[in-house]
């Protein structure tokens, strides 16, 4: 398969992930990115249509309910988001022989190891969010499809909802901010998720032109669980005192900045509990594919310039 056949259905077109995706895949082949209003994750047989509809090569899953204390009271809702449509694609792809990306998330894990978490280590997630992304993982195994599945963690950019925009946000408003130090991860820049996928879409388009075979053929054995995260670690008390200084650094405040106070998760209670370890190795990813993500202070730094 060379790239004038290779025909990409996005899904998710208003989340960052999606939107950045949207963006850095031209000249792949055929984007196309779907989302609500006209596709809604809910409605699985209209999923089912559109896809066969459009009879893409590669479907990209950048769709989530990633509401996470959200969900806690409204499981059926993140179940069917982050379990029941991913599966569902997944079964079209299977159907159309296509490959199946999507993303899960750190939180499969119950963040008590020691290390970085291996993708073979067992899981166990101690909120529903986590739980309806591990019951997607094995809803997309289950199908036989040859997918990625990439888990990626402290998802942020210049769009939507993070962590790095209510930070922007609510230094420049309040004199304060208590921010929780006991839970460790990578920030990850969804541009650099959509970077490392496209990499990896492009060689297995390489390998799928040169052998004369599909691209879920070119994938083979290779297909599963990968890690996918920015390179290092930090508390969100650190990040957070790293994007403040980086405001200071372009004069994006006219007055002081908020003060950062270090908490425990303990004085911070939210509805869905989180790991304190949500640090993952990249090493999988980087044997098979050759691929890394850069150090989360040097993508921070890459944001903030476009921000500022």
């Amino acid at each position: 398969m060379n790239r004038a056949d290779l025909k990409i259905v996005i899904v998710g077109r208003n989340g960052q992930l999606a939107w950045e995706a949207n963006q850095r895949f031209q000249g792949l082949g055929q984007i196309i990115c779907l989302g609500r209003p006209e596709l809604d994750l809910l409605d699985l047989n209209a999923v089912r249509e559109e896809i066969r509809r459009i009879k893409p090569s590669v479907i990209v899953n950048a769709a989530a309910y990633t509401a996470v204390d959200q969900a806690e009271s409204e499981p059926e809702a993140a179940m069917k988001i982050n379990s029941e449509a991913p599966a569902a694609m997944a079964e079209e792809a299977k159907r159309l022989d296509a490959l199946f990306i999507t993303y899960s998330t750190d939180y499969v894990f119950d963040g008590k190891s020691a290390t970085p978490y291996m993708e073979t280590d067992p899981t166990a997630p101690l909120n529903v969010y986590g739980a309806s992304k591990l019951s997607g993982e094995r809803a997309v195994e289950a199908v036989g499809v040859s997918s990625l599945i990439f888990r990626t963690s402290w998802v942020y950019g210049a769009r939507g909802k993070n962590f790095l925009k209510t930070i922007l946000k609510l230094a420049t408003e309040r004199p304060e901010l208590r921010i929780v130090d006991d839970q460790v991860g990578a920030p990850t820049w969804s541009r650099d998720l959509a970077d490392a996928t496209r990499k990896i879409i492009e060689q297995l388009v390489a390998e799928s032109s040169s052998a004369r075979t599909s691209i879920s053929d070119a994938l083979g054995d290779r297909r599963g669980i990968y890690h996918m995260t920015a390179a290092g670690s930090i508390s969100w008390y650190g990040f957070a005192a790293a994007i403040l200084e980086e405001m200071g650094k372009r004069g994006l405040s006219r007055g002081t900045l908020a003060k950062l106070v270090s908490i425990p998760s303990s004085e911070y209670p939210t509805p869905a509990a989180r790991p304190h370890n949500s640090r993952l190795c990249n090493e999988k990813l980087k044997n098979a594919f050759d691929v890394t993500l850069p150090p989360w202070p040097e993508s921070l730094a890459a944001v903030m310039n476009e921000l500022g």
